[in-house]
C-alpha cells in the first residue's frame, strides 16, 4: 500500500496548483490518489463521506472535484446536483469515479453534470491524465476570441459565462464547451464522437446515448427546439441561419 505520508509537503505551495476535492469512502483508495496527485503536482482536500464532501467543496471552493456516487451521508448524485444548482459552484469540473459501470449509470452522472466517468478499478495514470486534460481546458484559451456570438447566443469565454437572447444560461462546465465547439462552426454536422472528444476530453467514454442526453438539456435551456438541429444518421449541428 502506498502511504500518502511520503508524498511532498503542503507547505509552501504556490496558488497555481490545481486544488482537487476527493470525496471518496475508500481510505485505502484516498491515500493511492492523494499519493498520486500530490507527485504529479497537485493539491488535496479529502472528504470521506457526502456530507463533507459538499461542505468542503462549498467552503474551499476547489478547482476540480472525485465524486465516489456510493458514499455515507449523503450519495454523489445529490451532491452533484447541489454543486451544480450553486452560483458558486456550478463551474466546478466534476469527475465521477464509481463501482456503478452500467451504461446507465454513466448516463445519469453526465445528465448530472458531470464532465467524465471512471469506472472502478481504474489505472491512476488514465485518471491522471484525464485530470491533466481538464486542466488545460481551464487554462487554455489565449489563442482564441473570448466572445463567440451566432444569432441569439453568446458565449464570453473569458468569463465563462453563455447568453440567449441576453439572459444569462445555467450552463455545466460540459455543456458550456459542448455549445462552444458548435458555435464556433455553424452549420457543421458534428458526430457524437467529436462532440464528445471536443466537450469532455481526451480518453472519455463515448456512449452513443451520453451526448443525446446533453444535448436534449442544452437544449432545453436554450428554450429554442430549432438552435440545436438533429442531422440524421451523423449527430447535431448548430443552425447557420434562420430561414
Amino acid at each position: 500500500m502506498v502511504n500518502a505520508s511520503t508524498a511532498p509537503a503542503a507547505t509552501g505551495q504556490t496558488p497555481s496548483r490545481l486544488r482537487v476535492l476527493i470525496v471518496e469512502d475508500e481510505r485505502d483508495l484516498v491515500e493511492v490518489l492523494t499519493y498520486n496527485l500530490h507527485r504529479e503536482g497537485f493539491d488535496t482536500i479529502v472528504a470521506y463521506d457526502g456530507n463533507e464532501g459538499l461542505r468542503k467543496a462549498q467552503t474551499q471552493l476547489p478547482d476540480l472535484i472525485l465524486l465516489d456516487i456510493m458514499l455515507p451521508g449523503m450519495s454523489g448524485t445529490d451532491i452533484c446536483r447541489e454543486i451544480r444548482g450553486s452560483e458558486r459552484t456550478r463551474h466546478i469540473p466534476i469527475i465521477v469515479i464509481s463501482a456503478r459501470s452500467e451504461e446507465s449509470d454513466q448516463i445519469v452522472g453526465f445528465s448530472l453534470g458531470a464532465d467524465d466517468y471512471v469506472t472502478k478499478p481504474f489505472s491512476s495514470k488514465v485518471l491522471i491524465q484525464k485530470i491533466k486534460a481538464l486542466q488545460r481546458r481551464m487554462e487554455s484559451g489565449s489563442e482564441t476570441s473570448d466572445v463567440i456570438e451566432h444569432l441569439s447566443v453568446r458565449i464570453d469565454r473569458s468569463r465563462h459565462r453563455a447568453f440567449h437572447e441576453e439572459k444569462e444560461l445555467d450552463l455545466t462546465p460540459t455543456e458550456f464547451r459542448l455549445l462552444e465547439v458548435m458555435l464556433r462552426q455553424p452549420g457543421r454536422a458534428f458526430n457524437r464522437h467529436e462532440l464528445m472528444d471536443a466537450a469532455i476530453g481526451e480518453g472519455a467514454i463515448v456512449l452513443e446515448r451520453t451526448i443525446d442526453v446533453h444535448i436534449k438539456t442544452l437544449r432545453r435551456k436554450l428554450g429554442e427546439m430549432d438552435l440545436i438541429e438533429t442531422v440524421r444518421g451523423v449527430g447535431y449541428r448548430f443552425r447557420e441561419r434562420f430561414t
